[in-house]
């Protein structure tokens, strides 16, 4: 695989994988064995979950969200046919779900997914008109370098065990070869899952909220929000956004409590509305104080990018800490229109109180590909069938 001058060669990332391998430790990885309640090795017996079905893994399954990730975005090189790579990659990723893929170097897959997405450049050469084929606009606060912007193929590849993730990465880039030159990579995390009501839990952020609360939970809001119903060569996918950015933590920090809560629209400790009500039932946003004060503020970001306020259907959020290169948040949405996320990032940049302590520093949209199987490999609707598959 060919990388940007910026990336350590491929010898030197297997020789780094092979060293975390030993040592058990992982980029991105958090000390989730010192967490009360959360044993280390459990994380090793974690259920297998199929890469094979009507849709990818990695995105509503598994429930939760495994801790550990990493996001990987690159270009195909010129000339290369999209159709035979991810033929390939997809059945490399069966082996190495299912623990038969030698390079996993002896580790126990457990609940490892790897969920692939095609930029909008590939989209438009399949067609002009297909969801998933228009870039994503600029906004403000972004601080972005040319590398950093756009993308042709996104691995996203989870686990809740740590060393597994980088080896999974390095057989699938190693598979990959020289078709495609890495433009950038993201490690992330993310910390133990708070129960918030209705079955649902969700990891706080580094800014010390419950993240990824509201989203189309139920199978009726995933059909109606999520997931692609046509045209049939990208039913049963969706439209993926990937943001990373950098937060002002010292800034957040020094506020009182009373005004983090503020900037938020809900309490820090449970995720509770300040319009009161259980975490999950999201904010009543009509509710004011006797003086005539609206309990949720008008630029809170519970009101600034809730749904019905901006117009537009639900995003399912999968979002992971990072530690490098500086404090911030790997920001992940799936929706099954790029509508949902534009416009509600364009909602935010009028007023919303959180957008001042975020830069963004990397951005890319994709299409998240149908499922596939045996008989209809990976891209094969898009991109034709391939005896690869």
């Amino acid at each position: 695989m060919r990388r940007a001058d910026h990336h350590p060669s491929r010898r030197a990332f297997l020789d780094v994988t092979g060293a975390l391998v030993a040592t058990g430790l992982a980029a991105g990885c958090t000390a989730d064995a010192a967490r009360p309640g959360r044993a280390g090795p459990a994380a090793t017996g974690a259920a297998r979950v199929p890469a094979r079905g009507r849709h990818q893994a990695g995105v509503t399954l598994p429930q939760p969200a495994q801790h550990h990730l990493l996001a990987v975005v690159a270009d195909l090189g010129a000339g290369v046919a999209p159709g035979p790579l991810l033929a390939e990659l997809g059945t490399a990723i069966a082996a190495l779900t299912s623990g038969k893929d030698p390079r996993l170097l002896g580790l126990e897959p457990g609940d490892l997914t790897v969920t692939v997405g095609v930029g909008p450049r590939l989209v438009r050469a399949a067609g002009a008109s297909l969801p998933g084929a228009r870039d994503l606009p600029r906004f403000s606060r972004e601080r972005i370098a040319p590398h950093a912007r756009g993308g042709d193929l996104l691995l996203q590849i989870c686990a809740s065990d740590a060393p597994v993730v980088p080896v999974a990465a390095a057989a699938l880039l190693h598979q990959a070869g020289d078709r495609v030159r890495e433009r950038w990579r993201q490690s992330g995390h993310r910390g133990a899952d708070v129960p918030v009501g209705e079955g649902l839990a969700a990891p706080r952020n580094l800014l010390g909220f419950i993240d990824g609360i509201v989203g189309p939970h139920t199978a009726a809001e995933q059909r109606r929000d999520l997931w692609l119903a046509g045209p049939p060569a990208v039913a049963g996918g969706t439209i993926a956004v990937v943001r990373r950015m950098e937060l002002d933590l010292p800034r957040f920090a020094a506020l009182p409590v009373a005004r983090q809560e503020a900037v938020f629209g809900r309490r820090r400790d449970s995720g509770v509305p300040l319009s009161g009500g259980p975490a999950a039932a999201g904010p009543e946003l009509g509710a004011k104080t006797p003086d005539g004060r609206y309990l949720v503020p008008v630029d809170a970001h519970a009101r600034r990018a809730h749904a019905t306020v901006v117009g537009v259907g639900l995003m399912l959020r999968r979002s992971y800490s990072i530690d490098e290169p500086a404090p911030g948040l790997l920001f992940i949405s799936f929706q099954n229109d790029l509508r949902t996320f534009t416009a509600t990032l364009a909602h935010m940049d009028v007023s919303d109180a959180l957008l001042p302590f975020t830069t963004t520093t990397a951005s890319a949209t994709f299409l998240i590909l149908p499922g596939f199987d045996r008989g209809h490999p990976l891209g094969s609707g898009l991109f034709g069938r391939s005896p690869s598959g």
